[in-house]
Parts: structure tokens; C-alpha cells; sequence
């Protein structure tokens, strides 16, 4: 009965200790913290156009494919015509948000 007691109060207080850490990590504004904080949002965001653009699905999640892929498209912005093509993907994707457009 006092060792099962005992295991239930270490517990409550690890329980207690990382709620505090976790407070203390969302509160954090320290520069580094908070940049950090900010990259990690924004790359979310972005991963959250991959999926939405239907990239996951229709590679199947093949991470080499998505990644040559991209290769690819920064390859075509390193051409001549790179503020046509902007350009061009900027158009449809400002018509794809306003019509909330996601792949089948």
C-alpha cells in the first residue's frame, strides 16, 4: 500500500513537472525561441501546400520524387523566363485558393 502510494505520487509530480515544462516552452520569448518558433510554423505551412496540392497522394509519399521534384521547379526558376513563370504559378494558385480547390 506505501510503495503503490508512493509510485502515485512520483507520478503525479513527473505529471506536474512536464505541464510546467510544457508552460514554459509555449511561453518562451527568447529571440532564438521565438525564430525558432516562427521557422517551424512557416514549414509546417508549407507542408501543409504539398499536401493540399495532392503531391503526398499522387507520389505516394515517395519522398526522393517530391524532392527531385522540387529540384526541378527551382531549376526552372534559375532559367530566363523565371518572372513568367512566377508569374504563371502565382495565377493559379491565387485561383486555386479562391476557389478552395483540392486535388481527388
Amino acid at each position: 500500500m506505501l510503495l503503490t502510494a508512493t509510485n502515485d505520487a512520483a507520478r503525479r509530480t513527473k505529471a506536474a513537472r512536464h505541464r510546467l515544462e510544457a508552460l514554459r516552452a509555449r511561453t518562451d520569448t527568447r529571440a532564438w525561441v521565438m525564430q525558432r518558433r516562427e521557422r517551424t510554423h512557416h514549414l509546417i505551412e508549407l507542408g501543409g501546400l504539398v499536401h493540399k496540392a495532392g503531391l503526398v497522394e499522387l507520389t505516394g509519399d515517395d519522398r526522393a520524387a517530391l524532392y527531385g521534384a522540387f529540384l526541378t521547379l527551382a531549376m526552372m526558376l534559375r532559367g530566363e523566363d523565371r518572372e513568367h513563370t512566377l508569374a504563371l504559378w502565382r495565377r493559379g494558385g491565387k485561383r486555386a485558393f479562391e476557389n478552395d480547390y483540392t486535388p481527388d
